[in-house]
């Protein structure tokens, strides 16, 4: 049975970049409905053009625990959660002038995740399951100190998918964890390299929710990462340890 073909879906972070071509990609792999969440949701308004029975804008401040107690209240069709949504700063852990930015990194790309499969773990259960994707990054494996909360924000992602994969097992709720490299979006604009489109990123993961796949690294950067870090992590470390922040 597909886990995304005729289902229900929440897309967290839905009005650009990741979040955005999975919206499109969902729509693509006949997915019944769309939840596309963003904080303004009139910025989804070309999304919904022509869509406006399948993609159904919400509003969503994924770092207010009682709007997502009310979302998952709401929408008791979600077969399928994508935890999207993120920030990073680009600021070190010491260097930074304080640690507001790593407050608001782990608020946002940690607990938000937390509370969203908190409140939709019944949900899925009730709809036979279904299946979890959260959106980490090749930082969760490696700290770059040039993003060092945010990476220390993706490596804690890394091990709530893994824990939440455990707890939900029983239930059937298939959870995949995704850690991407760079990626042309907005975040990575100011980094200068080889970006591999969202949409492509957005299909290949989709591949592994419906193959039951559970570690996706989805451009050619993150597979080189990934054989790199379990190769020689000490070496990948004092690597990317150079990149400190300015």
């Amino acid at each position: 049975m597909s886990r995304v073909k005729g289902k229900a879906v929440l897309v967290t972070g839905a009005n650009r970049g990741i979040g955005r071509a999975f919206v499109e990609e969902l729509l693509a792999a006949g997915a019944s409905k769309v939840y596309a969440a963003a904080r303004s949701p009139e910025k989804l308004a070309a999304l919904v053009e022509g869509n406006e029975d399948r993609v159904i804008p919400v509003t969503l401040d994924v770092n207010n625990a009682e709007a997502i107690e009310a979302l998952a209240a709401d929408l008791k069709d979600v077969a399928l959660l994508i935890n999207n949504a993120g920030i990073a700063r680009f600021v070190g852990l010491v260097s930074a002038t304080s640690i507001q930015d790593a407050r608001d990194e782990m608020e946002t790309n940690y607990f938000a995740p937390l509370n969203l499969i908190r409140a939709f773990a019944p949900t899925l259960k009730e709809n036979g399951g279904g299946a979890i994707v959260n959106i980490s990054s090749v930082a969760g494996y490696v700290n770059f100190p040039v993003l060092g909360s945010y990476s220390a924000s993706k490596a804690a992602v890394h091990s709530l998918t893994q824990g939440v994969r455990a707890e939900l097992k029983a239930q059937g709720t298939h959870v995949v964890g995704v850690y991407p490299g760079p990626i042309d979006t907005d975040m990575a604009a100011a980094f200068p390299m080889d970006k591999t489109s969202p949409n492509v990123v957005a299909k290949e993961v989709l591949s592994a929710v419906e193959e039951g796949v559970e570690d996706v690294n989805p451009d050619p950067m993150a597979v080189d990462f990934h054989a790199n870090y379990f190769s020689d992590p000490k070496a990948l470390e004092k690597q990317i340890g150079e990149m400190l922040p300015q």
